[in-house]
């Protein structure tokens, strides 16, 4: 494990377009993404270990309108929050987020919904590398020779938050929100992920903007991957 400190979510960010696939090579039924759009990115498999590596492509954050929502989320965001819990009290699940460049916003938007407390569980907000191996159990391997911003890193922060809080989903954000590339990888690469009894799924939605425009746009497309693989959600595309 390196010294690293960096964290993925040093850069600001607001939203994005276009279509999105999962990754390829992830476990599970991992083929429900809920997204589409355009190809690929190439690059290799999505699978453990540090020599891995399994670039996804990206999709859009929009999705799911109603009524309310708190200053830091639009209606959008209120409404497939909504969906979610909706869709966890059918089924008696529950989730947990793991999060890293969304520092926080994607437990607050699940938050809001009145209730929550029935079906979240808990957030971890491991902005820190380290914390993302010492915390979640991601692969210190894998941080060490891909960084912080890597498919398997948010599958495994994915499925670490999930086994780590007890929950029956777990959903992850890590990538680069700017202003300043990180790592190699530019403003805008983000990768989500979301881990449930079926398997688990990475998509990478294409975004772009200032800081806060890509941090809340990876809440958008999170909110929708957990929908979308939930067995009772309406996938969003």
């Amino acid at each position: 494990m390196s010294g690293r400190a960096a964290t993925d979510g040093r850069t600001d960010s607001v939203t994005a377009a276009g279509g999105g696939q999962a990754v390829p090579g992830q476990s599970g039924d991992a083929g429900r993404s809920g997204q589409s759009g355009p190809g690929p990115v190439p690059g290799g498999r999505a699978a453990d270990g540090p020599a891995d590596r399994g670039p996804a492509v990206g999709g859009p954050a929009v999705g799911g309108s109603a009524v309310g929502g708190s200053a830091d989320q639009g209606p959008a965001d209120y409404g497939l929050a909504e969906r979610a819990h909706a869709a966890l009290r059918a089924e008696g699940g529950t989730v947990a987020v793991a999060e890293s460049l969304t520092g926080g916003l994607l437990a607050a938007a699940l938050v809001d919904v009145p209730g929550a407390s029935t079906t979240f569980r808990g957030s971890v907000t491991a902005y820190a590398t380290e914390l993302k191996a010492s915390v979640l159990g991601v692969d210190e391997g894998l941080l060490e020779v891909n960084g912080p911003v890597h498919p398997v890193v948010a599958r495994q922060m994915a499925e670490g938050v999930r086994k780590l809080l007890g929950a029956t989903y777990g959903v992850a954000t890590t990538g680069v929100a700017g202003p300043d590339p990180q790592d190699g990888q530019a403003v805008g690469t983000v990768y989500l992920a979301v881990a449930g009894p079926g398997g688990s799924l990475v998509t990478s939605p294409r975004l772009s903007g200032e800081r806060a425009t890509i941090r809340h746009g990876a809440v958008t497309a999170a909110l929708e991957l957990l929908v979308g693989r939930l067995p009772s959600g309406t996938p969003t595309h």
